[in-house]
């Protein structure tokens, strides 16, 4: 499993990266990993992945060097041990909101894996002010890969829509709250991750953010804008 290798190089220093294809489709996945991708992002949350969309996937992932990181729609223990012996590389929990929360993840991980959970890379979101006010109990958990703000939720939380329009920034609030909990994370010495944008992508890694969660959608908006720029000449 290449949750290993996510784990090592993130433990090495490096910035890794996650697009999301948006779809339930493991050619759109391949292909994100062959263009670049460190790992692909099958939301089941939000999206359409059925376990075996994400067992099928995970293996042409996998095939081109790639990792399948997988969210659950809730912290269920059995929804878990199903998608990380579907073959999910990593598994990343959302709304994880204390530290027995994050325990409770670890030991599923670790039930369902006994012999191998070494391989996986498990993630906690970090999605709420409550998570946020809590990470220095939730940090002392081990066996959390990497701790996930995921600025969207946070927004909400806080009384703000999850997206600002195409092209502008967060609320500022939101944005320091954001650098709040990266840096209680890198304090502990633990590996910090969020949602980017391109341009937001240098910003967040001065502050030692190194796992990197990005759509793919703005990366076609803008290639679509320059072509329809062009054809309108």
């Amino acid at each position: 499993m290449n949750g290993a290798k996510l784990r090592a190089r993130l433990q090495a220093g490096e910035a890794i990266t996650m697009f999301t294809p948006h779809h339930s489709s493991s050619g759109m996945a391949a292909r994100l990993v062959e263009l670049g991708a460190d790992s692909v992002f099958l939301d089941c949350e939000h999206g359409t992945w059925s376990f075996e969309d994400v067992r099928e996937t995970a293996q042409i992932v996998r095939s081109v060097n790639g990792a399948a990181i997988v969210r659950p729609h809730s912290h269920e223990r059995p929804l878990i041990i199903r998608y990380l012996n579907a073959g999910a590389d990593g598994i990343m929990v959302p709304m994880v909101d204390t530290a027995q929360q994050a325990q409770a993840i670890v030991d599923t991980v670790r039930y369902a894996l006994p012999s191998d959970y070494e391989k996986r890379l498990v993630i906690s979101m970090v999605e709420t002010v409550q998570a946020v006010d809590n990470l220095e109990e939730m940090l002392a958990v081990d066996g959390i890969d990497v701790f996930f703000i995921g600025p969207g939720d946070l927004s909400q939380d806080m009384g703000f829509p999850p997206a600002p329009p195409f092209g502008e920034p967060r609320p500022a609030v939101v944005m320091e709250k954001v650098a709040v909990a990266i840096e209680k994370i890198r304090a502990a010495g633990k590996i910090a991750g969020t949602l980017a944008t391109a341009d937001e992508l240098p910003h967040w890694l001065e502050k030692g953010v190194q796992f990197f969660y990005m759509h793919s959608d703005p990366f076609l908006r803008l290639g679509m804008n320059g072509i329809k720029k062009t054809l309108c000449r």
